[in-house]
Parts: C-alpha cells; structure tokens; sequence
C-alpha cells in the first residue's frame, strides 16, 4: 500500500518523524510537506506563485520532498505530479495542538487530510492535545492502530477521519471514543504593538469558547481522556434551513 504523509507543522516537525514511525512498516510511505509552518491556513491553495519543492534527507537518507505551499498544496502535488503511483491511505499529522471544537475549520492538518478525501483517497488526520512536551509514544500508538483498522475495514466515501489524542501515558488513556464535532468559537485579543520604526502591529491571542451541549463532541472526550475520532466532510449546507428559506417572497 503506497501511504501519503503531510502536516501543517513542516516537513522538519518532529510530529511528523513521529507519524513515519507509526507506520513505516505497514507500506510503501510517502512524505509531502510545507517547507515551514503553514498553521491555520485552512484549505488555502497556491494559484498565483509557482510551487517549489525540493527533497530532504534525514541521517543521508532521502526523507521526502519540502513543498513552498500550503498543506492542500502538498496532497495535490503530491497526487497529481510528484508520485509514480496514487496513494491508497493519505495521513496528515501528528500535529502539535489539538484540532477539535471550530479548530477544525482553521487547521491546515484537516485540510491536508480534506485534499485527500476530496481526490477519492480514504484520509485521516491526527493531533495531539498539547503545545508542549508531547508524548508522542502515545500518538504514535493510537495513529499506528487505527491505520491498521483503515486499512483492514476502509472508510466511507467522502469522509475523513479527524483524530485528537490526549497527552497522556500510554497506560492511562481510557480508550476511544467516536464523536461529533463541538461548538466553539475563538475570542481572540490583539496585542498592540509598534516597530522600532513606529509602524503599529498587532500580535493576535484567544482562547477557545465552548458553546452549547459538549456531550459526545471531542471537545468532551479529550477532557475526559480518551482519544476521539470524529468522521467529518465538507458538505456545509444547513439542510432543515433550506426548506425554510424557499418560502422568501424572492422573484
């Protein structure tokens, strides 16, 4: 089985390496990455500058090819241009912060995993729920079974897999859990700042707002320690909302 790897964090994030040890072994592996970090860029694609790539070895071994765009970017070439042969599994991550709650319409990590899917590839994303000192042993673990579940059972058509891990010990993960995506929102603030110039900047913070019922979301999950898997696509239209709008008086 030819495996694509991707990620948001670039291709010399650790998460990454981490996410080769998980299934180097299951098949043929793949690594197409941003050059740097391309966080929160979303399902942005690069139409108006030419794509650079160039490969990367790691310890005199060819790692991968770095890719000057975004993560979408990198599943596209690396469908497209870059592979002798499709990837049958497309793998993003493991990225470093979770990806639950709004994160998910943000995070570059989902849309590599989202290219993925919209090419008719079964795709998964993966996140571990820290911005510091990750054990990726455990990320590691969880990414190398459910690889293992995809390639043994498949996935629905036009879904993706998007997957939080918390940081705990292998020894104290209380098991998996299929979730819904829960409702937040970002409340940012915004540092005002001026150069040594004088021109005036702003460095942007938040923090993430649960809104409404958490049951069953992966905001919920994580909390509680187990890892959480939730099947998304990206069909956006709010269907009971469509058949009350038809009734406006539109010509």
């Amino acid at each position: 089985m030819n495996i694509l790897l991707s990620n948001d964090d670039g291709i010399f994030a650790p998460g990454i390496k981490a996410l080769h040890e998980a299934v180097a072994d299951l098949g043929h592996v793949h690594i197409v990455a941003p050059d740097a970090e391309r966080s929160a860029v979303g399902h942005a694609i690069t139409l108006s500058d030419p794509i650079k790539t160039r490969p990367i070895h790691h310890n005199g071994q060819f790692f991968g090819y770095a890719v000057g765009g975004t993560p979408a970017d990198c599943v596209k070439l690396a469908v497209c241009a870059l592979l002798d042969e499709r990837p049958r599994l497309v793998i993003s991550g493991i990225n470093l912060g979770p990806n639950a709650g709004i994160s998910v319409i943000y995070s570059g990590t989902v849309s590599a995993a989202t290219e993925g899917t919209i090419l008719g590839i079964p795709s998964m994303a993966v996140s571990i729920n820290t911005f510091s000192d990750p054990i990726w042993e455990t990320a590691v673990g969880v990414t190398r079974r459910l690889t293992r579940e995809i390639i043994a059972r498949g996935i629905p058509k036009g879904v993706l897999l998007n997957v939080n891990v918390p940081n705990l010990p292998p020894s104290e993960l209380r098991g998996f859990a299929w979730t819904r995506m829960g409702r937040s929102r970002f409340v940012e603030t915004f540092d005002k700042r001026s150069d040594p110039r004088g021109n005036i900047y702003y460095w942007m913070d938040g923090e993430l707002e649960e809104i409404g019922d958490v049951a069953g979301t992966d905001l919920e999950a994580l909390r509680a320690g187990y890892v959480s898997i939730t099947p998304i696509w990206f069909d956006l239209t709010h269907y009971p909302s469509l058949e009350k709008l038809k009734h406006w008086n539109l010509p």
